[in-house]
């Protein structure tokens, strides 16, 4: 019976660690701990700040990627990989020079993306649901924000004579890309069918400003969703033609992009991308989908004609380095966020293990010599992670505790009600639900309250976690969270990047390295 009861923690550790039991693992020993710490500090002690010009500048931004984010997606992604998954280390982990940054709007605690993404592209706050205009611009006020628009760092870098670039699985004319080169009062402005009737007379909708966009010799690439705003209403997809465009005033900005840039090139599928050129001449628009990009969980399995974002950010740098100008980056890995607002852990952990696949695509081709890298969140959600799981508890599955030796036990941990509850949870939104692909979960909604989940796999994508209070608002049910963001950097002059910082802060040190002060 004594050793049968020694092997105990071992088959017991089997059954939430992923992959076949192994040997006790080195960081059990006080030595590995010490080696590590060690090594660290040597590596912390070589570290010598990169301070010439920065030639190219790559921004980084995942939507809702907070801290609880990044930490979950960390260990999802080690444990994918047949690892525990909390020693592992994301692709923008390894950076030498991290900060946090403040997110909050001039009008609002906890911000929206137009209003942080404004701070970072043009140096200013401002309002919630205001893209690229300073923090006195109403929302939804087209003549009282007029003059009010804000240069932003892409509208700069083109007129520097340098190449831009956006990347994004979100429409490109959500609030996060629409800030890099739009200015408006109303984020949900993205075509003219959105605009109430006095607004359409004295203010542009999003996808115009973006194919009458007039700086320098126009945006070099844009990639992701969107294809519905660019084409008017009784135009059919490319893809899907029993779906027509929405824009109300007869306008095909597809073809006027084309008649505009006669070198460019438009492309709607992942077959037209593989065979783009990155060396022909003239701009290029992909719209891969009439709103946002499939999920990376759904992509490959709804067969649809989308590239990922990393292939997307691969791409992207094979046509900015073929040109040799030096350019403005800016990628979004957008569909983390809208996971989040759905509830839905599962595909927000996918999307965020996608997003560190698209940094490491850009690190395996930059040299970081001359190329910033920042890579960031413009909010975080209101996304938790608790319950003294043991060491390797699968992230996405039910809380397995350690007993009262700092053992695992057999069974799930019991909250007060008798019943298990998972890891990662929300604190409010739709609340639980299973089974439900991602479409039934708007038109059937969720459920707030504690249910048995004894008999469910928590980890399944369709899965939705608990939420703690209920919000039922459509795709945006689940809020963001109000607390600070991780922002990790590499490259030239990325050790301005320190301590806790207002999130405008981002846009003097990106200006800064492209041009240091003398």
């Amino acid at each position: 019976m004594a050793a049968l009861m020694k092997t105990w923690p071992v088959l017991l550790l089997s059954l939430v660690v992923p992959g076949p039991a192994a040997a006790a693992p080195a960081d059990q020993s006080p030595g590995f701990w010490r080696d590590q710490g060690e090594k660290a500090l040597r590596s912390a002690l070589a570290r010598q700040p990169i301070t010439g010009r920065a030639r190219n500048v790559i921004l980084f931004v995942g939507d809702g990627n907070g801290v609880t984010t990044v930490t979950a997606t960390r260990i999802f992604d080690g444990q994918s990989r047949g690892g525990r998954g909390e020693e592992n280390r994301l692709a923008y982990e390894d950076f030498p020079y991290l900060a946090l940054a403040k997110t909050y709007n001039t009008n609002q605690q906890t911000p929206d993306s137009a209003g942080t993404m404004t701070a970072i592209m043009t140096g200013v706050k401002t309002r919630a649901g205001v893209i690229s205009m300073g923090p006195a611009a109403r929302r939804a006020d087209c003549a009282g924000s007029r003059g009010r628009e804000l240069p932003t760092l892409l509208e700069t870098a083109e007129q520097r004579g340098m190449n831009t670039a956006i990347v994004t699985n979100t429409r490109v004319t959500h609030a996060t890309p629409a800030a890099t080169y739009a200015h408006t009062p109303e984020r949900d402005w993205e075509d003219d069918s959105l605009m109430p009737a006095d607004a359409r007379k004295h203010c542009a909708d999003i996808a115009r400003q973006l194919v009458e966009f007039g700086h320098g010799d126009g945006i070099d690439l844009v990639l992701g969703g969107g294809r519905r705003h660019f084409l008017p209403v009784g135009e059919p997809d490319p893809e899907y033609p029993r779906r027509t465009g929405r824009r109300r005033d007869g306008r095909n900005l597809v073809a006027e992009w084309q008649s505009r840039y006669p070198e460019g090139r438009f492309i709607w599928n992942r077959e037209q991308f593989k065979t783009l050129d990155p060396a022909a001449p003239g701009p290029v628009l992909g719209l891969f989908s009439p709103s946002h990009m499939a999920f990376e969980a759904d992509r490959e399995q709804a067969g649809a004609a989308e590239p990922s974002l990393s292939a997307m950010v691969g791409g992207a740098l094979d046509l900015l380095a073929a040109r040799d100008r030096g350019y403005f980056l800016m990628v979004e890995g957008g569909r983390i966020d809208h996971a989040h607002h759905y509830g839905n852990a599962h595909r927000a952990l996918v999307e965020g293990q996608e997003f560190s696949r698209a940094v490491q695509v850009a690190l395996d081709r930059v040299d970081l010599r001359e190329t910033l890298v920042i890579v960031t969140a413009d909010h975080s959600h209101v996304f938790t992670m608790a319950g003294y799981p043991t060491r390797g508890n699968a992230i996405l599955g039910k809380v397995v505790g350690n007993d009262e030796h700092g053992e695992p036990r057999r069974q799930p941990t019991l909250a007060d009600d008798g019943l298990p509850f998972t890891t990662l949870g929300y604190a409010n939104g739709y609340g639980f639900g299973h089974g439900d692909d991602i479409h039934q979960r708007l038109r059937r909604g969720g459920s707030t309250g504690r249910r048995d989940l004894s008999g469910i796999d928590v980890t399944d994508k369709n899965f939705y976690q608990e939420a703690l209070v209920p919000l039922r608002r459509g795709e945006r049910a689940e809020t963001h969270g109000g607390e600070d963001v991780a922002v990790y950097a590499a490259g030239p002059w990325a050790h301005l990047v320190h301590g806790v910082r207002e999130q405008n802060y981002l846009y003097y040190v990106i200006r800064h390295a492209l041009d240091p002060a003398p």
